[in-house]
């Protein structure tokens, strides 16, 4: 089917600000139809309120709007722009709601709907549309009524049971959904889907709590033509909502004939909904038997992830699907010489663990349910599921807690939580047999053998007779030297010798059947890396990592701004490190090469030695990075690298991050600052704050978004904060600062080229 010649200009609206369950990716997809339109010669009107995107740029669209994402003011831009089509499908749940309003508005009666058809929308988010299509196709799903008021709870309950599932329409990452156990808890869940769903509707459903969760990332074009971009399969079982849940591509744990029912009924669902683009479908499995639970008709989280997995640049292929271009039509750009619509096939394993706010709301209920409380996530790629495991724990940059006490780990399995993942390896430590976990989790066994073997390999690490060939295991199952050192007694310096550098792996999309034109890398411990040194001027900049309170798509901004910055600048190229699958900097093509990774010391040092780098960047990744430049230049000197920290020097930034430094620093300039001091000890801050006066301003070294900062009052206050504070930044200073009253906080920005 040709493209749609009369779509000159197309409105794109994206998702708004940052929230739970909707972060990142929509920048990301938002950004790749920008891009995809514009390459398709049609001009691109972007209507988004968040400043801090990249979509948002003036170079992004012809015309950028920062407004209010509501349906009124968007009427206003459409009359004013007159495009001739609409893309719903990018803007998240957000942009879907916004083009439903529009249309029930008649503000598009004279602009076309692009790619997915507004029935198709309705069909796909209106529950009882849903249920009602599923039925008629033939595929199964879970027992369910629909309520649309409060009034229906007992009927629900006769008809259904408890526990049920409670899942709201037109809603993004579960939000005003959960399961109810009671009929207290039925009814405060209702009330809040119903206040939640735009048309105040929410399905009540049997429960598949325990049922393993299979997700298919479909595309279809309007020829019909339909693929599988990638099949994930959640390591938490069913109950929990899957943005909340440890992901592991490709899908392992079932028979070919399993597998392939699924992926038909896919593919029949897809069809049925009449989506143009892509989609993400979600079932529910156990022994044989699967239940259709849900399908997002427009890109989602998911879909970065799958697209970040595959190297499928999904988001732009919808795009161009949209302006009617088939899927044969359109070239893979990872490739550069197949089309998109050959199927993605990966010969490695990737696995997603999400970063939840908690150690800035500790008084949240931590419980993991169907309503999604993370705020990112983090992508791993290794060649085992040991080594993804344990690469995606390195790359969280969390505090993890360790649990001894077994009635503890009971309680933590039984109970999903954030701690549930890193608990399981602890249960193993202590004994757990893999039974009587799968009773406590509902864990697929396959898994928790893959953590087991993790496990074994720490015991023969710390055994006193570590050889090796137990290091080289090691590394094999992901373990970082500092782990293995650790772990093993043996020096640093030993572990170095044994382990040497990685190979680094390329995602190509085509399990190398067909060379890729974009470098896209992962390190894995095997020979043969893919990575060919040449003598061009190279820069590494280092990338944010996950989605957080304090640390969020602002840094991915600067990351990408910089990348356009240095690629100006001839014969420069630019490279990027970061394990962010949601980001527009982990786009395929946003550098010249791209390394998928932990934002780790020994990771960075060792993408430094894979080729000759002119220098490093390290002050556009946030917190994560700039708390990594002392530590880089200490080690490039110990190696005898010639790459440089660029740009302020670490040693100005540990004035500027390091409280002690800093306050000399103002004294010595005569600029007035609150009585202060410094404190490593808790002996030494209560020495400090009674020198100072109650109450105090109490904050530690190299942290982010203020956090762990808090106004202490008195004596035992400050004991409890001391306890936490060193934890957050044990190798640094606290802090202890007059607490200023009533003062006003002003900021200055300010930019200065050294001299």
């Amino acid at each position: 089917m040709p493209k749609k010649m009369h779509i000159k200009k197309v409105l794109i609206i994206g998702s708004g600000p940052i929230q739970i369950g909707q972060a990142a990716e929509f920048d990301f997809s938002g950004s790749q139809a920008c891009r995809a339109m514009r390459e398709e010669g049609v001009r691109v009107v972007l209507v988004n309120s968040n400043p801090a995107t990249i979509q948002t740029d003036p170079e992004m669209a012809d015309a950028v709007y920062i407004e209010p994402l509501r349906s009124d003011i968007i009427a206003k831009i459409i009359a004013k722009e007159k495009p001739d089509g609409i893309l719903s499908g990018m803007g998240g749940q957000t942009g879907l709601n916004m083009t439903a309003e529009l249309a029930e508005m008649g503000a598009l009666k004279d602009v076309e709907i692009l790619g997915t058809p507004l029935e198709a929308i309705y069909k796909g988010e209106d529950r009882e549309k849903f249920r009602d299509l599923m039925q008629q196709i033939g595929e199964p799903v879970p027992k369910s009524v629909i309520l649309t008021s409060l009034n229906q709870i007992d009927d629900a309950i006769a008809a259904i049971g408890l526990p049920a599932v409670v899942r709201p329409a037109y809603t993004m990452g579960g939000a005003g959904g959960g399961i109810a156990r009671t009929r207290e808890e039925l009814t405060r869940i209702v009330e809040l889907g119903l206040s939640r769903s735009r048309i105040h509707q929410v399905l009540i459903e049997e429960s598949v709590l325990g049922w393993k969760e299979i997700e298919f990332e479909v595309m279809r074009d309007s020829a019909n033509t339909c693929i599988i971009i990638c099949g994930m399969e959640n390591v938490d079982p069913m109950g929990i909502h899957t943005g909340e849940s440890v992901v592991v591509a490709p899908i392992l744990t079932l028979r070919d004939d399993e597998f392939q029912m699924m992926r038909s009924a896919a593919i029949k669902i897809i069809r049925a909904l009449d989506v143009q683009g892509g989609c993400n479908v979600q079932f529910a499995f156990l022994n044989g038997e699967y239940r259709v639970i849900e399908v997002n008709p427009r890109v989602s989280r998911s879909s970065a992830l799958a697209s970040k997995a595959t190297g499928y640049p999904i988001a732009r292929v919808a795009a161009k699907i949209a302006i009617g271009l088939r899927l044969d039509e359109i070239t893979n750009t990872v490739t550069g010489c197949t089309p998109a619509s050959f199927e993605p096939a990966i010969d490695y394993i990737v696995v997603k663990v999400p970063r939840w706010p908690f150690d800035k709301f500790k008084g949240a209920d931590r419980t993991l349910t169907t309503a999604m409380k993370s705020t990112g996530e983090v992508m791993a790629i290794g060649r085992t599921i040991e080594e993804a495991f344990m690469k995606a724990k390195r790359s969280l940059d969390t505090d993890v807690q360790t649990h001894t006490s077994p009635s503890e780990i009971r309680m933590i399995l039984s109970r999903p939580t954030d701690e549930r993942f890193h608990c399981l390896f602890d249960a193993l430590r202590q004994g757990f047999t893999i039974d009587e976990i799968v009773q406590l989790t509902a864990i697929t066994p396959f898994f928790l053998e893959k953590i087991k073997n993790i496990v074994e390999q720490e015991k023969r690490l710390a055994s006193g007779t570590c050889s090796r060939e137990d290091v080289i295991r090691a590394k094999g199952y992901g373990f970082s030297n500092a782990d293995i050192a650790q772990i093993s007694g043996k020096t640093q310096q030993e572990i170095d010798a044994i382990t040497g550098t990685p190979a680094y792996k390329m995602v190509d999309t085509c399990a190398a059947e067909f060379p890729a034109k974009t470098p896209y890398f992962y390190s894995t411990y095997e020979t043969d890396s893919e990575i060919v040194p040449t003598d061009t001027k190279k820069v590494l900049i280092l990338g944010s990592g996950p989605i957080r309170i304090g640390q969020g798509i602002e840094f991915d901004y600067c990351t990408v701004h910089a990348v356009k910055a240095l690629k100006e600048e001839e014969g420069v190229e630019v490279h990027i490190v970061n394990n962010n699958p949601e980001t527009v900097s982990t786009d395929f093509d946003t550098s010249d090469r791209l390394f998928f990774e932990p934002m780790q010391l020994e990771d960075v040092i060792n993408i430094l030695k894979t080729d000759r780098y002119f220098g490093v960047m390290v002050q556009f990744g946030g917190q994560n990075a700039v708390n990594l430049a002392v530590p880089i230049e200490k080690e490039m000197q110990r190696l005898g690298l010639s790459t440089r920290i660029l740009g302020t020097s670490p040693d100005a930034m540990d004035i500027a991050e390091d409280r002690d430094r800093f306050s000399v620093l103002l004294k010595k300039l005569n600029i007035p600052c609150p009585a202060n001091s410094s404190a490593y000890s808790e002996s030494e801050a209560h020495a400090m704050a009674e020198k100072i006066g109650y109450p105090v301003l109490v904050r530690p070294s190299y942290v982010l978004g203020g956090r762990a900062m808090e106004i202490v009052h008195d004596e035992h206050e400050l004991e409890t904060y001391m306890k936490e504070a060193v934890r957050v930044s044990r190798n640094h200073p606290v802090l202890i600062d007059s607490y200023l009253q009533n003062a006003i906080e002003l900021d200055v920005d300010a930019v200065c080229d050294g001299e």
